[in-house]
């Protein structure tokens, strides 16, 4: 397992790890001046877990996480964990309600957030990102998802091409979001399944999108081109998630 410093702003993202994971914070920061009772629940949250409240002025916050809207407080997370992808595939045993994301070099910080937040709400088994070009787990990161990216495994590998091949001998069906590929309501997923969610601009790489057993695409109206790729992201997820409903 391997880890990155970060730091986290913003009342209820702050709120959200401190209750689902307080573990990882280390020390919370409170603009010196500011209404306690806005805080209370951080507060109280940092006193069960016994996590370190400090007042500081507002200039300290901006040295922390520069020119945001910190609201006012800030928590500094010791580590964030990665898991690397050996180590993950063998602690899980994929079924029909398994599923995953693999981010084919997702580089904006805030489309990763948002893809983590969806990914953990729709029930998604974990999030494959490649060590290079690649947004890391930063505090924009953690600001955007709302403070769930803890909540599920972000597991990283070399090779993004070479964990597809890996993951179909595990069982695993490999279904790449591109505008050529048939409709998401097409599809029965049935299996386990893993959607790659290709880059912003570019979209799926040639050969990621050679390696998938299937293409996927969102239904578009009114001449819209695309969708953003954490929007796209969303809409497969709960579609893989309405589906297993309704088994």
């Amino acid at each position: 397992m391997s880890s990155t410093d970060a730091f986290i702003y913003g009342k209820h993202p702050v709120e959200e790890l401190l209750r689902s994971n307080p573990d990882q914070v280390e020390k919370i920061y409170l603009k010196k001046g500011a209404n306690r009772r806005t805080f209370s629940s951080i507060i109280s949250l940092s006193s069960e877990n016994r996590i370190p409240v400090t007042d500081v002025p507002g200039n300290k916050l901006y040295d922390l996480v520069g020119n945001v809207n910190d609201q006012g407080v800030v928590a500094a997370i010791s580590r964030v964990s990665y898991l690397e992808f050996e180590e993950w595939l063998e602690s899980i045993k994929p079924d029909a309600d398994t599923a995953i994301l693999l981010l084919d070099e997702i580089e904006d910080p805030h489309n990763f957030g948002a893809i983590l937040r969806t990914a953990a709400a729709a029930g998604i088994s974990a999030v494959i990102v490649p060590k290079h070009r690649q947004a890391p787990v930063s505090d924009v990161v953690f600001k955007t998802s709302a403070g769930t990216a803890g909540r599920i495994p972000i597991v990283r590998t070399v090779n993004l091409n070479q964990a597809i091949l890996t993951l179909k001998e595990n069982k695993f069906w490999i279904a790449g979001l591109d505008m050529e590929g048939d409709t998401i309501w097409n599809q029965t997923f049935d299996v386990p399944m893993a959607f790659v969610i290709g880059n912003e601009g570019r979209g799926l790489r040639k050969k990621t999108g050679e390696h998938c057993d299937f293409l996927l695409s969102i239904p578009m109206f009114n001449n819209v081109e695309s969708l953003n790729a954490s929007v796209s992201a969303a809409l497969v997820c709960y579609e893989w998630r309405r589906q297993r409903l309704e088994t």
